[in-house]
């Protein structure tokens, strides 16, 4: 008989512990893995995603490194006439690669749809070209 009013006093602790979540202890939840297209803050007012993060930094890091090359290293700019007839100088040329990056990727999306790594290679060879001869 004591045993069955021991066993009464403890119930409404394991009802309480089931209630806070105690039941699932022991079960394995999926882990889960990494994604592109996840918020890194959910409750932000934009959907920063790592792939809309990397973007960002890397077009600022871009414009910092041009910053530095013509602020120290090249003082007067590099200017040059292109094939294009324009005289432009780094800062230029990273500008028209970003557009025509911009362009390309815009294109390809209206024309074919996803995946976009053929466009990627474009706009890096679009950038090595820009750099190169405009």
């Amino acid at each position: 008989m004591r045993r069955f009013i021991a066993l009464l006093a403890l119930l409404p602790g394991q009802a309480f512990a089931q209630a806070a979540g105690w039941g699932n202890v022991g079960q394995q939840q999926e882990e889960k893995g990494f994604s592109w297209t996840d918020p890194l803050w959910p409750d932000f007012w934009m959907a920063w995603t790592p792939a809309t993060l990397a973007v960002f930094v890397g077009i600022f890091s871009a414009i910092a490194i041009i910053g530095l090359l013509e602020g120290f290293k090249y003082k007067d700019g590099i200017e040059r006439k292109g094939i294009l007839g324009l005289t432009t100088t780094l800062g230029d040329r990273l500008f028209i690669t970003l557009l025509g990056s911009a362009y390309i990727f815009l294109a390809w999306l209206g024309l074919v749809g996803q995946p976009i790594w053929i466009p990627l290679f474009i706009a890096i060879g679009w950038g090595v070209f820009v750099f190169w001869k405009v």
